[in-house]
């Protein structure tokens, strides 16, 4: 202890200055964007970046005991939640959420950013502490360029990745003190706090400290090679005791449909031959979408005496060619695709490209720091060359660089990088030559690297601003307490089970925020195998399902998953469902006919032909063969600034004269008495995005994105047969493909009888949590079907005895009950959770007795050493 309080009195201004500097840093920078605590703008990168603060918003429901930590019903119809959390809110620095509330989440994203900004600061000091004989200007001066470097601030967004690069730093300290005093617990602790925290990058963190490892060994085989065992015993016993996290997480993946992207090519698409030397210059910043180089500024000081490191005769040749391996398999992983795809789990990246990208600014720095470490004064005429020859190849690659794919380098930028690094050289030389300023250059040196990094930040953000478009709070805030009200109401209203969405969503993960069961969601982690079913069913989850969209479906999708309410600023004009509340803008509508979790059938219902879509489902469930669905056909009445062409059911609408005018077309319908119509617009697998369109009738507007929302657009319900004139406009896209659109109309007399007669023999399941229970009486054997998506993880008991859980279409869970009074019971635990907690146990067990065998075995020889 009294160790400890030396240490912080005589290195806590050093720390303190490598955890404030980049916040100040980062935080002025967003200031200058109008990006601060409740500031009117918020620091989420456009509408798209909203279900990150949601699933925030739903851990902290956790915190306060509002959801389980296993489960969650939130999450499109219900969700592994620690596979979730795993991914995306597992960091120690989330429980800060818990001193915000859901209307201030913004706020506390902001400052869990900002704080792992500082924390990356202090663990690259305590690195370069313990490893370097530099003084600790040099030290600070190297945690802020990498708290600050080029990915941190065009990745800011991405919170759950940042943990990763404050762990790194402290697994490598870990590994350098296996390898040269046998003491395992840091290696071990940061290890486990990094596989924890995200499974993804600690992914890439993990095979690059192998990486890194490997190279330390092999730099003296002789002295090092008895650390080897140390190092795989101290990294497979916090593996194993991270299992407790990681393992219901991969097996989550692996159950539910998530697979490895295949190898198409053998060079990675869209990248230039000077990537890494213009991305090397501060304020570059091309697009963080698709076609990016990769982020690898770390600054123009660590990059010269990186240079040096290899440069100067002082280093040895075989730590060049190891180190220097290691930083070229880092550049070629970044060329050739197999490698890229490989650090990123085999998984193609959605856009935010390379992600491994900042393994290799971590490696520069750490040479740069053995560089310095090695530089004296009779190395200036070599600095003096480096920076000679780095001008040099900046000005020669500004010059004839592709100027389509580099316009993104400024003048700006140019200038700057060329100034900064004549001045670099001139604090060495000044330093040196003059032992007057020998005090003051420590600071100058700091200066002058603390404006390069706010330059940096500064035109990083401003690029993200320009592209995406940092989001203003009224976004969220607006219309929060009248949603969070009406929400309310709906749980004060309902002791049982229920599902609710909103017609006019703030985002796709409003759900996690206001508490409620829905199905719309984006997230990288959901259960495929049910988001391919209900998109069988009508609501949209295109291609590899990281979206499902509950607008633009049947009201018989609603009755059947339960949607017994809908929040709508306007009248949604749906059939059953009736006006309870207003609450603002927003007015609360109640679906009578919405059915429970689950409804008793036969066997029969695995049988694909029962079950393909919504249709059959709902006819093999209420045994009613009457068509409930009729297509009619479209009269052409009019259309402007469109060429219509049909290939077989294709129908291509493309623009006449490429005008600001929209195209549109207006049609005519028969619509019979009670029925509820809906246009079929059906985009079908067509690739890329299809704009937008709005249909309209009079006294009712509906608007969706053609590739992203379901086919159905509702026209309203009609008691009265009559002549309905609809008008459809197409928006952002000169050419638009679909299947011939067609009315799809729904009757609501039969609809009506099928409804009835599941609710005949439904089961009223009641809630809590990870758990779920009904009573059940039935003549014969049948089989419950639930509107539960299946996961392995469930556990049906009937009567207190275990029982099978099967899946229809792999996506939902049923049950079979043979006849008589039972009391049904299903419990959710993550698969793999009890495994993992017992791996966590044991694992955490050996690892407190071999630190103890090593502290033990250590004090000996160094008591031996003093005698």
């Amino acid at each position: 202890m009294q160790q400890w309080k030396l240490f912080v009195k005589k290195n806590g201004w050093a720390i303190g200055f490598s955890f404030f500097i980049p916040i100040i840093i980062m935080a002025v920078s967003y200031f200058r964007l109008g990006i601060y605590p409740t500031s009117d703008r918020t620091m989420l990168a456009s509408d798209g970046f909203g279900q990150l603060l949601n699933f925030y918003s739903g851990f902290n429901n956790v915190l306060h005991g509002k959801q389980s930590f296993f489960y969650t019903w939130t999450g499109s119809l219900g969700l592994n939640f620690v596979s979730l959390m795993s991914y995306y809110v597992n960091s120690i620095f989330s429980f800060l959420v818990f001193f915000f509330d859901n209307l201030h989440m913004p706020d506390g994203m902001y400052m869990i950013l900002l704080t792992k900004i500082g924390a990356m600061g202090v663990t690259f000091w305590v690195y370069a502490h313990n490893t370097y004989r530099l003084p600790q200007w040099t030290k600070i001066a190297l945690s802020i360029c990498y708290a600050l470097m080029g990915f941190t601030i065009a990745y800011s967004i991405m919170l759950m990745w940042m943990d990763a690069l404050i762990y790194l730093p402290l697994v490598l300290l870990g590994i350098q003190r296996v390898m040269d005093k046998k003491r395992p617990t840091l290696l071990f602790v940061s290890y486990l706090l990094l596989f924890v925290s995200n499974y993804y990058m600690a992914f890439m963190v993990g095979l690059f400290s192998f990486l890194y490892f490997v190279i330390c060994v092999l730099t003296d085989w002789k002295r090092y090679k008895h650390s080897i065992i140390p190092y795989f015993i101290t990294s497979l016993l916090a593996g194993g005791a991270s299992m407790v996290i990681i393992l219901p997480s991969v097996i989550d993946l692996k159950m539910n449909g998530e697979k490895t992207d295949t190898i198409s090519t053998f060079f990675t698409h869209d990248l230039g031959i000077w990537d890494f030397i213009v991305k090397s210059m501060p304020g570059v910043y091309d697009t963080s979408k698709y076609g990016s180089a990769p982020f690898i500024y770390v600054g123009l000081f660590p990059l010269l005496f990186c240079i040096f490191y290899f440069v100067s005769k002082k280093i040895p040749l075989k730590n060049k060619l190891l180190c220097g391996s290691l930083l070229l398999f880092m550049i070629v992983s970044v060329y050739i695709q197999p490698l890229n795809l490989f650090w990123q789990g085999l998984h193609s990246p959605n856009m935010f490209l390379f992600r491994f990208s900042f393994l290799y600014s971590a490696l520069v720095l750490i040479l740069a720091g053995s560089g310095l470490e090695k530089f004296e004064k009779k190395d200036l005429n070599t600095l003096g060359n480096i920076t000679l020859t780095l001008i040099g190849i900046f000005l020669l690659v500004v010059n004839v660089s592709n100027k389509k794919r580099y316009g993104y380098i400024t003048q700006e930028s140019l200038n700057l990088t060329l100034i900064l690094l004549v001045v670099y050289l001139l604090i060495f030389i000044v330093k040196d030559k003059f032992k007057t300023f020998a005090k003051i250059i420590p600071i100058v040196l700091l200066i002058f690297i603390g404006g390069e990094a706010f330059f940096n930040t500064n035109q990083t953000l401003r690029g993200i601003d320009k592209e995406w478009g940092y989001t203003y709070r009224e976004r969220y805030t607006t219309s929060y307490k009248d949603i969070e009200a009406l929400v309310s109401k709906t749980k004060n209203d309902n002791d049982s089970f229920y599902r609710l969405e909103n017609m006019d969503a703030i985002s796709r993960t409003d759900s996690f925020n206001y508490d409620y069961s829905g199905v719309t969601m984006f997230s990288s982690i959901r259960n495929r195998h049910s988001s391919q079913y209900l998109d069988q069913l009508g609501y949209r989850s295109p291609g590899t399902n990281l979206t499902i969209m509950y607008p633009n479906n049947t009201i018989l999708m609603d009755d059947l998953m339960g949607i017994k309410y809908n929040l709508a600023k306007k009248d949604p004009k749906k059939y059953g469902f009736e006006k309870i509340a207003t609450h603002g803008e927003y007015s609360l509508y109640e679906n009578k006919a919405a059915l429970p979790l689950g409804m008793l059938t036969d066997k029969e219902i695995y049988q694909e032909k029962n079950n393909n879509n919504q249709t059959s489902l709902i006819q093999h469930l209420s045994e009613i063969k009457e068509p409930i669905f009729q297509f009619t056909g479209l009269n052409e009445v009019s259309r402007k600034n469109m060429h219509i062409r049909e290939y077989g059911d294709a129908t291509y609408f493309s623009e006449e004269s490429n005008n600001d005018e929209a195209q549109s077309i207006t049609w005519e319908v028969n619509i019979p008495e009670k029925t509820q119509a809906y246009l079929n617009l059906d985009v079908g697998s067509s690739p890329g995005d299809m704009g937008m369109v709005e249909v309209s009738v009079p006294g009712h507007k509906s608007r969706g994105r053609l590739s992203a929302t379901g086919a159905y657009y509702n026209l309203g319900y009609y008691e009265k047969a009559k002549k309905v004139k609809v008008t459809a406009t197409f928006t952002e896209q000169p050419v638009v493909k679909m299947i011939r659109p067609s009315v799809l109309i729904l009757k609501t007399n039969v609809l009506n009888q099928a409804i009835q007669k599941i609710k005949n023999k439904d089961v009223s399941f009641e809630v809590k949590g990870n758990h779920v229970q009904a009573d059940i009486s039935t003549k014969k054997e049948q089989v419950i079907f639930t509107t539960i998506p299946y996961d392995q993880g469930w556990q049906a008991k009937i009567d207190g005895k275990t029982v099978k859980v099967e899946a229809v279409q792999e996506a939902m869970i049923a049950i079979k009950v043979p006849k008589g009074d039972h009391k049904v019971q299903l419990t959710y635990y993550p698969k793999g959770m009890k495994l993992g907690a017992v791996l966590f146990v044991v694992c955490l067990l050996l690892f407190s007795i071999y630190a103890y065998y090593c502290r033990k075995k250590y004090n000996v020889k160094e008591k031996e050493k003093s005698v």
